[in-house]
């Protein structure tokens, strides 16, 4: 058995129960493990640690499968991990789905749910997993059976197609790993309906982490003039309709994400003169409205993400800073923004200081009235904070 031996004093972040392994803070490697091995990590005076996932190319050199010495990395390891996660989304009522009100949920969030690098969401009765390390890489097909045997699911669909495969040595990939995915997938979520493109569509097709914000946001909406910026397949734009806005103007760039959008319009009975679709590059538009004069009640945040890493976090920043300034300056005075980032590298209080930023620069009072996070199907280990990604406020203007 391959062993890991960490420099002195490089074992703080272990015993804390934080399952990340750095190449900095290895000392030396017994044997010579290949991509997805496991391996037994030591600290400095020889200590059992845990037992790992190596990966020879990442900065983040090996991942935590467990803290106890006794247990085996095998096919019946993984059943009982993913058996646990399943038993988590039922205790919170994400599971069994229901019909015709809500069809889709996380099943698996990776670190958080002690499986790195394994994302698994649930569309009715297909699964799309995506593999992002390269001890997940390797169990690639157990993990398949495992699902299908537990969720009686029999289709299953990869989107490994993220860029931090990258960091791992990891080819992009896509495709069927079991079954068939259906010609046509549509999903109900709070009993709104939506078309599920999980070959072409973003991450996994769906942004099921913003499920409980988007039926916030449309309580919100109700009377009022809306602007949803990024609006990708129109998840904001449609919960504010169905809860009564006077006017929904979506903006997106993507004109295939428009295309499903207009679908989803016409599946919740929502045609007519209240919605609008744009195709155009946000930060242009906003400008243009800004020139314009154009004012609204509300106005959606949601970009993609600007920072994938720490080292974009300057960039981001200023992105961030940008939209948010020009949302103020559109907004009228009680007008409500719902503003988010996604961004790994931006935490909480970075995101809420970039948007106190905008408003000084906009030259407005405001208020936060609700820090958002993410849908509780996408939980946090209490010892990996990185697993809250998701930042959200809601910002009255004064």
């Amino acid at each position: 058995m391959t062993e890991i031996l960490l420099k002195t004093d490089r074992e703080k972040s272990l015993l804390r129960k934080h399952p990340w392994v750095f190449s900095g803070a290895i000392e030396s490697i017994n044997g010579s493990p290949q991509a997805g091995d496991t391996v037994k990590v030591l600290s400095s005076r020889r200590e059992f640690l845990a037992w790992a996932a190596y990966s020879p190319v990442s900065q983040i050199r090996a991942r935590v499968w467990t803290f106890d010495e006794k247990e085996v990395v095998d096919a019946a390891f993984f059943e009982r991990r993913i058996a646990a996660a399943l038993e988590t989304r039922a205790a919170f009522g994400f599971l069994p789905l229901s019909a015709g009100l809500n069809e889709a949920t996380r099943l698996i969030h990776a670190e958080s749910d002690r499986l790195p690098g394994l994302v698994v969401d649930r569309y009715g009765d297909t699964l799309v997993m995506q593999v992002l390390s390269a001890g997940a890489d390797a169990w690639k097909m157990t993990f398949v059976e495992i699902l299908q045997r537990l969720t009686g699911c029999a289709t299953v669909y990869e989107r490994s197609d993220a860029d931090v495969r990258e960091f791992e040595g990891l080819p992009s990939v896509s495709g069927v790993l079991a079954g068939e995915v259906p010609a046509e997938l549509v999903i109900a979520e709070n009993g709104i309906r939506f078309k599920v493109d999980v070959v072409g569509g973003h991450k996994t097709g769906f942004y099921l982490d913003q499920r409980f914000n988007r039926q916030r946001v449309g309580e919100l909406a109700r009377g009022k003039d809306v602007l949803n910026c990024f609006c990708y397949t129109g998840g904001f734009s449609l919960y504010a309709a169905k809860n009564g806005a006077k006017s929904v103007l979506s903006l997106d760039s993507s004109e295939e994400s428009l295309r499903i959008a207009k679908v989803n319009e016409e599946l919740n009975g929502l045609s007519g003169d209240t919605m609008e679709w744009r195709e155009a590059d946000v930060f242009t538009a906003l400008r243009k409205f800004r020139d314009e004069r154009r004012s609204f009640d509300m106005i959606i945040l949601d970009p993609p993400k600007f920072a994938a890493t720490t080292a974009q976090v300057e960039r981001a920043s200023r992105a961030y800073k940008d939209i948010n300034l020009l949302a103020f300056k559109l907004l009228r005075p009680g007008g409500i923004l719902a503003t988010f980032s996604c961004s790994g590298g931006i935490d909480a209080g970075l995101f809420q200081k970039i948007v106190a930023g905008a408003a000084l620069d906009a030259n407005v009072e405001a208020q936060i009235t609700e820090h958002l996070s993410q849908s509780a199907d996408h939980p946090v280990s209490i010892h990996f904070p990185e697993g809250t990604y998701l930042k959200g406020l809601i910002v009255l203007k004064k």
